[in-house]
């Protein structure tokens, strides 16, 4: 017993200390520590120590007053978050004991995932509802250098069976299925194990990645090809819309009914075609004739167009402008209206990094069309090769596709659950393929800003984060600056693991998105140690500081000990280095 209660209200519990020698409890009173309070015969009240100060009585000894905060009851059928019953003044308040915190923390079997140690009591396991955890979405958040790439490796680890690098699941597959977008190549390293472990990874960067065009939906397709700020960004979209259209009827005629959106094959050069014959259409007027478009055949002879799908086939030789009566002929109503838009299109179409959207080929050489979809489906699900993990390495991706890469991808994901999920619905079944998506730097592609390069990614990520759960697919949403992802993102967490935080800004944020009963344990956040997190949510019994272990294999996350390697002798890297100038200047080239 350490004091009585001489203050009580539902965000804090005051205490008078009461022992002659504080310096013999200083390590049972650490803050973040819990206390047992009386509130009953067999009722409990536990709280988390937020502050302790020293005050002077009337005989100048010093005396001690302690605040805590609420955070559930205990009592015989155990611990139970919240509380709406308080001590009175007078009750006496007790360091919490180790029986205490076995039944917050152990006793309670639907608490199964290991999560780490408490900083407080390095004994105790923090164990945390597996199921909330990963069906509900997650909130990842800290500064560079404090453990987020290994935090969320070692989460992963133990969710798919990575032990100490091995493959504790070895000799049976597990159901699991998470995809990781990898911004910086981080995550790879994590998840190779050697050859005899048998743990498959499906990786995909963007020379293995396969998307093809014909899967983007309209607002893609129009983020990627058209410059909504042009004058005649109208026109641009209203023609490219028919000719994509049009050519997926082309190609596509046992479709009863094809729309702008419907994801099945259209040829982008056919498209292109189109478009150029537009901007490029003359018009006969010659009196008594119908005024048509008329071009120049191969035999030289003119011939009238009735049929515009015939500009799919190449760029076509159209009669001359005219004013003569005989020959009178004007240009037609986009002519000229295109030149900007035909050469971003070319440039688009013939950028050698786009490749992987806009010519994806298979082995065979062949292109990719609708009868292949399930191959491309298969590649981000990871049935390929039957891999738990699937890491889409996005550090090759241009920077300008950065949003369309995530969206379309992210986008297929979902669609894919909501079919399945409506499947198995008909069935009185539910979703028994779940997904996960962790959205490693996810402020580089969901910011808060409303910035028109970025919509496409923000719209096909916040609609996983307000839908997905109903079809089986949760996020892992991981940041260092939380303040400058989106708003609909992070409320749409239900657990938040936050490390170190260091910007102000950043720490505000994130203690206006967690509960009020945290707010004690919250205010240790710039002060934590690398790997140390604050872990709060539904999936937790309680707010709890914890101590993650390392995981084995590590990501490739470590900061250059830049003043060590400065202080080594000089690197020639213009000789028979390992890696020498040629061989970075090749890869660049590439």
């Amino acid at each position: 017993m350490i004091g009585k209660v001489s203050e009580s209200s539902a965000l804090e519990i005051t205490t008078r200390m009461e022992f002659e020698d504080f310096e013999k409890n200083k390590d049972n009173l650490k803050i973040g520590k819990y206390l047992q309070i009386s509130i009953g015969n067999h009722e409990s009240l536990i709280a988390s120590i937020k502050g302790i100060k020293a005050i002077a009585d009337n005989d100048n000894k010093e005396k001690y007053i302690m605040t805590a905060e609420p955070i559930g009851i205990i009592d015989d059928n155990g611990f139970s978050p919240g509380s709406t019953l308080l001590p009175s003044p007078t009750e006496l308040v007790d360091i919490a004991g180790q029986d205490i915190l076995d039944k917050i923390f152990q006793d309670n079997k639907k608490y199964s995932f290991p999560l780490g140690y408490l900083v407080q009591n390095k004994e105790v396991q923090l164990n945390i509802d597996g199921n909330t955890f990963f069906s509900k979405h997650i909130g990842v958040v800290g500064s560079t250098g404090s453990g987020k790439s290994c935090t969320v490796a070692k989460i992963l680890q133990e969710v798919v069976g990575i032990q100490e690098a091995g493959n504790v699941n070895i000799m049976r597959q597990k159901n699991a299925h998470i995809i990781i977008f990898d911004i910086h190549s981080e995550y790879k390293s994590a998840f190779t194990l050697a050859d005899e472990q048998k743990f498959s990874l499906n990786y995909l960067d963007v020379e293995k990645l396969k998307l093809p065009y014909w899967l983007m939906n309209s607002e893609e397709l129009e983020s990627i090809f058209i410059e909504s700020n042009e004058s005649n960004s109208h026109n641009q979209i209203s023609q490219f819309r028919r000719a994509v259209i049009l050519n997926k009827e082309k190609y596509n005629p046992l479709l009863s009914k094809v729309t702008y959106d419907t994801p099945v094959y259209f040829s982008i050069e056919e498209v292109y075609n189109y478009i150029s014959n537009m901007n490029d259409e003359v018009i006969s007027k010659v009196a008594n004739e119908e005024q048509v478009p008329k071009i120049i055949n191969d035999n030289g002879e003119i011939e009238v167009i009735k049929d515009k799908r015939l500009y799919f086939q190449k760029k076509q030789k159209f009669i001359p402008v005219s004013q003569t009566k005989d020959t009178k002929a004007s240009g037609g109503p986009f002519n000229g209206e295109f030149n900007r838009f035909i050469s971003r299109l070319d440039n688009k179409i013939n950028d050698r990094r786009l490749e992987f959207l806009m010519k994806p080929q298979k082995e065979n050489g062949d292109d990719y069309t609708s009868d292949d979809f399930d191959e491309i489906l298969k590649q981000f699900l990871g049935y390929l090769n039957k891999a738990n993990v699937s890491i889409i390495d996005l550090s090759g991706v241009p920077f300008e596709v950065l949003s369309i890469t995530i969206s379309l991808i992210s986008r297929i994901i979902f669609d894919f659950c909501f079919h399945f999920s409506k499947l198995k619905h008909e069935r009185n079944e539910v979703n028994d393929v779940p997904f996960m998506i962790v959205c490693e730097e996810a402020h580089n592609y969901v910011p808060r800003s409303g910035s028109v390069d970025y919509a496409a990614s923000k719209k096909s990520i916040e609609r996983i984060a307000k839908e997905g759960r109903k079809y089986g697919i949760s996020l892992m949403v991981v940041s260092q600056r939380p303040s400058e992802v989106s708003d609909t993102i992070f409320a749409q967490c239900n657990n938040f693991i936050a490390l170190r935080l260091t910007n102000t800004s950043d720490q505000s944020y994130i203690k206006s998105l967690l509960p009020n009963n945290t707010s004690a344990v919250a205010d240790i956040l710039p002060t934590l140690q690398p790997g140390q997190c604050l872990m709060v949510g539904d999936a937790s019994p309680i707010p709890a500081i914890v101590q993650l272990e390392k995981p084995n294999p590590e990501p490739q996350s470590k900061n250059v000990d830049v003043y060590d390697v400065w202080k080594e002798d000089w690197k020639e890297i213009d000789k028979n280095e390992p890696i020498t100038l040629n061989d970075v200047l090749k890869r660049w080239r590439k």
